[in-house]
């Protein structure tokens, strides 16, 4: 179990170093502690390097959109669910791969590793909801969204919603 200072801690330097890195992809460690308020011994004790640091990130933005399905769905139709949590999708994919600069190949790989099957199982999860009320194709897969959507971050921010409407027009089910 995690003490609650040293959760503290950590949650002080995920949010530090969002926005850090947000404003300057090379903000060094000893500014992440300092706008942090810890010690660097704290910060390297938690976060051993850069890399670790962005790759706990990168963790912690998809737990957050991973946790965000339910309360779409309960709020929002399926399709409607689907268009606002893959936009925040797109959002993400967009600081990861800004961010992706500063990591190896290998890092690259246990992002990919660490999402793809929390992500999948989301979007199945939205899916399986399009599908129970008739909204979204029964074919549909999501990987193959997954797929399609992966193209949105390298688009400009203000053309990912209008294609995000078209690839969900292709979900749609259409009379044969």
């Amino acid at each position: 179990m995690v003490r609650s200072d040293a959760r503290r801690n950590r949650d002080a330097i995920l949010a530090a170093a969002r926005a850090a890195f947000a404003e300057d992809e090379n903000t060094s460690m000893n500014q992440i502690a300092q706008r942090a308020g810890v010690g660097p011994g704290t910060l390297y004790r938690n976060y051993p390097s850069r890399e670790v640091l962005l790759l706990d990130i990168y963790q912690d933005e998809i737990e957050k959109l991973v946790g965000r399905v339910p309360e779409l769905l309960a709020e929002l139709t399926p399709v409607e669910a689907l268009r606002r949590w893959t936009l925040d999708l797109v959002a993400g994919m967009r600081t990861k791969h800004l961010l992706g600069a500063a990591l190896s190949s290998d890092a690259h790989r246990t992002m990919a590793e660490q999402s793809y099957g929390p992500v999948i199982a989301s979007i199945t999860q939205l899916f399986d909801a399009g599908k129970a009320d008739a909204s979204i194709r029964v074919d549909a897969e999501p990987a193959d969204f997954l797929q399609l959507t992966g193209a949105l971050w390298r688009s400009a921010p203000e053309r990912s919603a209008p294609m995000l409407g078209l690839i969900l027009d292709g979900l749609g089910v259409h009379p044969a």
